[in-house]
């Protein structure tokens, strides 16, 4: 599970090692035709490596005109396969197009409806990086005969006295992305290169005007590269003939205050759209699809001291059975403390010294030692203050 590098890898920044080594390297890049990943392919070929381009055909059905002049725009479109490969024209390397649409319709797509048809608020992001980017794409990346595959995610690697590969916060925090890499294992981590972590947003697009690259001025993608608008709920309602369901609005105590259109339409936490007079502000504080409610109370109800996850992936050994760390328990959110007890291989029980607000099921519980990863799973469930 932990399998460990030796020799002169160990006790160096993997950065570093990369840039430094004197042999040159076939690196697979995973090109989406943004800026991030473009820059990523041009830092690696002006470092000898040979580098190869590939972008992942992932969700286009005709939506490259969506959005174009947004400052957040869909991504993995035929416009966007089109932007790589003009990227890696100007590099001057290898380029392939992977045609991935079923397998991410039936990994991802279908996955992220379901789960919030039954009660549940996913993360798509974090299993697309697991199963697709760092799945499939790593199996083709060793079918063309690459050592490694690199991504424009904004995250660092060390390697370890111990051996083993530490995936660590960017030094740009606000563009950190580690959360959602949480699930990759070391088999995983020790072929992967991530060059932008040392990097901030500006300096990447200062380096994409260097190299004269295409992409230079190209807007972010947004957070769901998949769903227009991240209009999440217009999306689940044209996928599913059970998601216009209608049902009860309850307080804790069960009394009816309203009725809704779908328990798809809500997630813990959410303050609008709930259509229901009250003397002070209400919040979802959970979904019931079995049952059609939607429990609704007031904001300190949101609360929680402890949460359960399952599906636990430890990058790192846990350090005892129960030990202190900080989490994240959603992406946009600054790490707090914590106590973890590890339940089993599978499980664990977080503890909170400070209650934490809208623990979501669904969501990922990630775990840090400092700027290192330690492992994270999904949200279960979580115990009000």
């Amino acid at each position: 599970m932990f399998a460990r590098l030796s020799g002169d890898h160990k006790d160096r920044p993997y950065d570093e090692f990369m840039t430094q080594t004197s042999a040159p390297k076939k690196i697979v890049v995973a090109m989406s035709g943004g800026v991030d990943s473009s820059v990523t392919a041009a830092l690696l070929k002006s470092q000898g490596h040979d580098v190869i381009g590939v972008t992942m055909q992932l969700w286009d059905k005709g939506r490259q005109e969506a959005a174009a002049e947004e400052e957040f725009r869909p991504c993995c479109t035929l416009e966007d396969a089109m932007d790589a490969a003009r990227v890696a024209a100007r590099l001057g390397i290898d380029f392939h197009v992977l045609d991935l649409e079923e397998l991410f319709r039936s990994e991802v797509v279908d996955r992220f409806v379901a789960e919030y048809l039954h009660g549940l608020t996913p993360n798509p992001c974090i299993v697309c990086n697991e199963r697709i980017k760092f799945g499939i794409l790593l199996d083709k990346a060793r079918e063309l005969g690459a050592d490694y595959l690199a991504t424009g995610h904004y995250v660092r690697l060390e390697c370890g006295d111990d051996g083993l590969m530490r995936l660590k916060k960017a030094d740009d925090r606000k563009k950190d992305q580690s959360y959602f890499l949480y699930r990759l294992s070391q088999e995983v981590l020790q072929a992967a290169i991530f060059p932008l972590g040392t990097l901030t947003k500006p300096e990447v697009r200062k380096i994409a005007d260097e190299y004269q690259l295409p992409v230079a001025k190209k807007a972010e993608s947004q957070e769901i590269c998949f769903v227009d608008n991240n209009d999440y709920v217009a999306f689940i309602e044209k996928r599913s003939e059970t998601a216009h369901l209608s049902g009860t609005i309850v307080d804790r105590q069960g009394k009816v205050l309203g009725r809704h259109s779908g328990t798809h339409r809500y997630t813990i936490g959410q303050r609008r759209g709930l259509g229901i007079a009250a003397p002070r502000p209400l919040y979802v504080l959970a979904t019931d699809p079995a049952s059609g409610t939607v429990t609704v109370g007031f904001e300190e109800e949101l609360y929680s001291d402890l949460l359960t996850a399952g599906s636990v992936n430890w990058q790192q050994p846990p350090p005892a059975a129960e030990f202190a760390a900080t989490c994240k328990i959603r992406y946009r959110q600054e790490p707090v403390p914590c106590t973890v007890r590890v339940l089993d291989n599978d499980r664990v029980q977080v503890d909170f010294p400070e209650p934490v607000k809208s623990v979501t099921p669904g969501q990922s519980v990630v775990f840090y030692d400092n700027d290192t990863v330690l492992g994270g799973g999904l949200i279960e469930s979580g115990t009000e203050n």
